[in-house]
């Protein structure tokens, strides 16, 4: 019969692609972690990895065993993780989903943050771009995520937090600092370098330009935020980003920031989690402090963020 500790071991085995990897995680000695897959392979009647001198790999049933399961384990250690907070301090993992540009501004302040008043939950910061985030949250494999909308369609518990002003960027020396504000019209004119097309944030500021029937001059194209930023300190051309993620940037002299003339340009920013199951207690508690420590930043200038009643944190503890 299968067994949770089976199950947990042919996650985490499938999710390293290495007994010895997995052995760390779930601090259980190898041979014991071995004899679990195959004592689960041994009662399913079919092998689940393909062995190796690189590792583990999965087979075609293995795949299908770890889609259907692995949010299924995931439930299972929370509802042990609920019992033993009951009563006291919230405790477990959390695996919460940052997209690149509120990563950069967030991750390091917020885990300072659990480490000092969370001490007895595990927090894990996975960062990734909002496609991603989603299939992950809807496999039950991530418990929550910061990203941005729309939120139309997602088939997720979704909360929005507020609206995150886009900003031209440009590199040092372009001038760019000295304007008051860029007209979309300006940003028609120059060479930009910008996501793909199935980037949330070009499609927004395609449909800005499209709406005044406007051309897009489109360089070169990243999908890393890093990648991006470092094509426009090198002179390739302007882009268009959160102005929280290159503030710092534009602070050091690498980068030039200039607001766009109203309407302007905003991204929603949602906080999202699965649909189909009530979140953790110590899932429940890093939400709090998410909308907590955003406002910290806004209130201290770090985050030009407009945030929704809901999302407010006086909200989020009433």
């Amino acid at each position: 019969m299968v067994d949770l500790r089976q199950l947990r071991t042919f996650k985490s085995v499938a999710e390293l692609g290495s007994l010895s990897k997995a052995s760390d995680r779930l601090r259980i000695a190898q041979p014991a972690l071995s004899r679990h897959i195959k004592l689960l392979e041994h009662e399913l009647r079919i092998e689940l990895f393909t062995r190796n001198g690189r590792g583990m790999v999965l087979t075609p049933a293995g795949h299908l065993l770890f889609d259907r399961t692995a949010g299924l384990v995931r439930q299972i250690e929370q509802v042990r993780d609920d019992i033993q907070s009951v009563g006291g301090a919230p405790s477990g993992r959390v695996v919460l989903g940052l997209v690149p540009t509120v990563s950069c501004v967030l991750s390091t302040r917020f885990a300072r943050r659990v480490i000092e008043e969370l001490p007895q939950v595990s927090l894990c910061i996975v960062e990734s771009y909002g496609g991603h985030l989603v299939e992950w949250l809807h496999r039950g494999e991530m418990d929550l995520a910061l990203m941005y909308g729309p939120s139309v369609d997602l088939h997720l518990s979704v909360d929005t937090i507020g609206r995150d002003h886009i900003v031209a960027v440009g590199p040092s020396g372009s001038g760019l600092a000295e304007q008051k504000e860029v007209s979309i019209e300006w940003l028609s004119a120059q060479k930009l370098v910008l996501p793909s097309h199935s980037h949330g944030l070009r499609i927004l500021i395609e449909k800005a330009l499209s709406r005044k029937n406007l051309p897009i001059q489109v360089v070169v194209e990243a999908d890393s935020f890093r990648v991006l930023t470092s094509f426009v300190e090198d002179g390739l051309g302007y882009t268009l980003l959160p102005h929280s993620a290159v503030r710092a940037d534009a602070a050091a002299g690498r980068l030039e920031l200039a607001p766009i003339a109203r309407p302007g340009i905003a991204r929603e920013l949602i906080m999202a989690r699965p649909a189909d199951r009530q979140p953790s207690i110590a899932t429940a508690a890093i939400s709090d402090f998410i909308r907590i420590e955003i406002e910290r930043l806004r209130s201290e200038g770090l985050w030009d963020i407009q945030m929704t009643q809901a999302g407010h944190p006086d909200a989020a503890l009433r």
